[in-house]
């Protein structure tokens, strides 16, 4: 219905304009409707693409009247760039932070030019998009940033040559009116220009799951209804096929040495009301862009019409289809787009929604985009690594930014003492810039209230007894299979000696408790977990033992035939003082089906530890973050968790553990990112301190040597 009626707006406001209605007032109310669509879905985003722009070949078969990027091959000192020349660009452009690689060339000019076709032959390959293939493949390969493949209209094998080594592909629809390519049209002797080659190129892309960029030209001869056709055309192809990444809505600017020098150029009030339209007929996932290099001074004007996207900028190439007009520098736009009270982040050329499914992508080209992936789908904003960094990030000045309201009314609520809802908790994990620091200002404040200046951490000593586990654990690079050796470490199972001896250590050493946990051995009952707290507590009697993860629990019992609460109270007789929270990884059931399909479920986890609660044992809440997750999963992860402890208080600390990719299965198979951002681990750390429903401890051991620099907390804790 929301897209029936978005049509039927449109379609009232073109009737509205030819009956003679105010534009001015029509063109307003119309841009209103778009902003509010974008608002919605958007926020107070505007995206755009850090990229290199490589023109392979400027040969083109078609003969667009307005086109400066074609040439003849007397024009060129090169028909196509070699691929050393690519690659050394590309990699200037990676020191300078760009993700993408726009391969951008004229269509099948090997169909005109005998030299082209030459030149293919001599390099080795039968076809432009042959040789476009195999440079995607080495920017792939030696630089890792992501090709974006323009090529033009494309049958469905040539498709599926450049699938493989695409994060994305692009090919402008322009205009769907063929009259445009009549004689005396500006699309007049250009074959690829006829609409249904264009249409059925992108039929193909979405038939065969590519990542589509297209768009309209406006001001070439075009009218406003074709140009609303042309609109849901494309909303019709992305609601089958649902690949249609991007719009853009590019404004004609003519050209001096063209057939249309003398032409006007669109005029704003044009291509605000086609922007508008965009946004109001698409559906809400199409992100509509519009080039800031080509409306100079106009860019507040562009948003108010309803972009959410600027496309590709580049810090180190030009436009070479508009080489007229450069690129704004990225402070300028940046402070174009906070004028508008938004915030301007870096995307990737493949949009987050694609990023997330498998099926969108090669499995190689997904794996190089995860690794330049946040949470969000969105270009990581800092290098540190958890486990690896030992230093976080050094702190960027912050331009003046007005907060988004979504977090302002989170942390009002917060320092109010009251609960926050879904899209509170989901706001102030995506805080980006200036709200981060209000956020993680806000939980200073509120530990500043509760505990002070005290920051306690208790002396423990970790004893894992045993690495052999019969679960398949994705993330996990800890278990071995019996006999099984990897990395140089072997499988290993503590007798009693060893762990006797390891606890006396411990308490020789000053510590006053130990962590015991350990993969789930096949050969473990309920009774080898009695034992083990019986031999803790001969070695020393007064240690506090904090052991056993939900995971141990239900194994315990279910091996000795017991209910949860009669092995618990068993644990506890014997002397189990706590549990550590592990396990819970994420309680998200559609994240466990990826991480650890095998395991205990989150309603299994939440009911043992709520059965422990009654029983008299106090535990921590883990979460285990930055892998394939996302933060919707962590707001449905710490509700479950909040929801527990209101009813059983029993959780004495949360602790947030970040993905430490290196050595995890699902990180090695390219399935995974590689471990939360530093601005990540502040606000998971941040937004669980701004609601003081559960203490919280940073695992000091995952966050490296500055562990506490930005992260508001009143423990450092040395168990989970």
């Amino acid at each position: 219905m929301g897209a029936q009626h978005n049509e039927w707006y449109a379609a009232r406001s073109m009737v509205a304009l030819a009956d003679g209605g105010d534009v001015v007032e029509m063109d307003d109310v119309l841009m209103a409707r778009a902003r509010s669509i974008r608002d919605r879905h958007y926020g107070p985003r505007i995206t755009y693409s850090p990229k290199v722009f490589i023109p392979v070949t400027q040969l083109c078969r078609d003969v667009c009247h307005y086109c400066t990027f074609a040439k003849t091959p007397s024009q060129l000192s090169a028909l196509y760039l070699e691929v050393d020349e690519i690659i050394a660009t590309v990699q200037e452009g990676a020191r300078a932070g760009c993700r993408e690689v726009l391969l951008t060339l004229g269509e099948k000019p090997e169909f005109r030019y005998r030299a082209a076709r030459e030149w293919l032959q001599a390099a080795g390959f039968d076809s432009t998009v042959g040789y476009v293939a195999a440079v995607a493949q080495r920017v792939l390969d030696e630089t890792g940033l992501l090709p974006h493949i323009n090529a033009g209209t494309l049958s469905r094998r040539e498709l599926q040559t450049l699938r493989p080594v695409a994060a994305s592909m692009g090919v402008m629809l322009e205009s769907g009116a063929l009259r445009l390519t009549e004689r005396g049209g500006p699309h007049f002797g250009s074959p690829d220009k006829k609409p249904f080659r264009r249409w059925l190129t992108l039929a193909r892309a979405g038939a065969l799951r590519v990542p589509m960029t297209t768009g309209l030209l406006v001001g070439i001869g075009e009218t406003r209804e074709e140009r609303v056709k042309d609109l849901q055309g494309i909303a019709r192809l992305h609601r089958r096929y649902g690949h249609i990444q991007e719009v853009i809505i590019q404004n004609f600017c003519a050209k001096p040495g063209t057939l249309m020098a003398d032409a006007e150029d669109a005029a704003l009030s044009e291509l605000l009301w086609t922007i508008a339209q965009a946004r109001v007929i698409l559906p809400a996932d199409v992100s509509v862009q519009a080039p800031p290099n080509l409306s100079p001074g106009q860019l507040g004007r562009l948003i108010e019409a309803g972009i959410n996207d600027w496309g590709g900028v580049s810090p180190v190439t030009p436009d070479y289809v508009n080489p007229e007009a450069p690129w704004p520098s990225l402070s300028a736009l940046r402070a174009a787009t906070a004028e508008q009270n938004k915030h301007l982040l870096a995307r990737l050329t493949v949009y987050p929604q694609y990023l997330a499914a498998p099926q969108w992508l090669d499995r190689d080209v997904r794996r190089r985009a995860l690794e330049w992936a946040d949470a969000e789908g969105l270009v990581r904003d800092d290098a540190w690594r958890a486990g690896v960094s030992e230093q976080p990030p050094q702190p960027t000045a912050l331009a003046a930014q007005r907060m988004d309201r979504a977090v302002t009314e989170a942390l009002d609520a917060c320092l109010r003492g009251e609960a926050v809802d879904t899209d509170g908790m989901l706001a102030l994990f995506s805080a980006r810039g200036a709200d981060v620091e209000a956020v993680c200002a806000a939980a200073d404040e509120l530990r500043q209230t509760q505990v002070g200046n005290v920051v306690s951490y208790v002396i423990n000593r970790n004893i894992n007894y045993t690495n052999v586990c019969q679960y398949s654990c994705r993330f996990c690079a800890f278990s071995k299979g019996g006999g099984e050796v990897a990395s140089g470490r072997s499988a290993y199972d503590l007798d009693g000696a060893e762990l006797y001896r390891r606890v006396q250590e411990a308490a020789s050493l000053g510590a006053t408790e130990v962590c015991l946990q350990g993969g789930i051995h096949p050969d473990y009952t309920g009774q080898t977990y009695l034992d083990i707290i019986e031999t803790v507590k001969a070695a020393a009697p007064d240690m506090h033992v904090h052991a056993f993860s939900p995971l141990e629990i239900d194994q315990g019992a279910k091996t000795l035939g017991l209910s949860l609460e009669r092995y618990l109270r068993l644990l506890r007789e014997a002397g189990l003082d706590s549990l550590p929270g592990t396990a819970a990884e994420v309680l998200d059931e559609r994240v466990r089906a990826i991480l650890c399909p095998d395991k205990v479920t989150s309603v299994r986890w939440l009911e043992i530890m709520e059965c422990a609660h009654e029983v008299g044992l106090f535990s921590t809440a883990t979460i285990m973050f930055g892998h394939v997750d996302s933060a919707s999963a962590w707001v449905t992860h710490w509700q479950r968790v909040i929801e527990l402890q209101r009813r059983t208080g029993g959780f004495t600390e949360v602790v947030p553990l970040p993905f430490v990719s290196e050595g995890a299965p699902l990180y090695r198979r390219g399935e995974s990112r590689p471990g939360p951002t530093w601005r990540e681990a502040r606000l998971m750390h941040a937004v669980l301190a701004t609601d003081r429903r559960a203490f919280y401890s940073q695992y000091s051991g995952l966050l490296g040597q500055v562990r506490a620099r930005g992260c508001p907390g009143d423990a450092i804790g040395g168990s989970q």
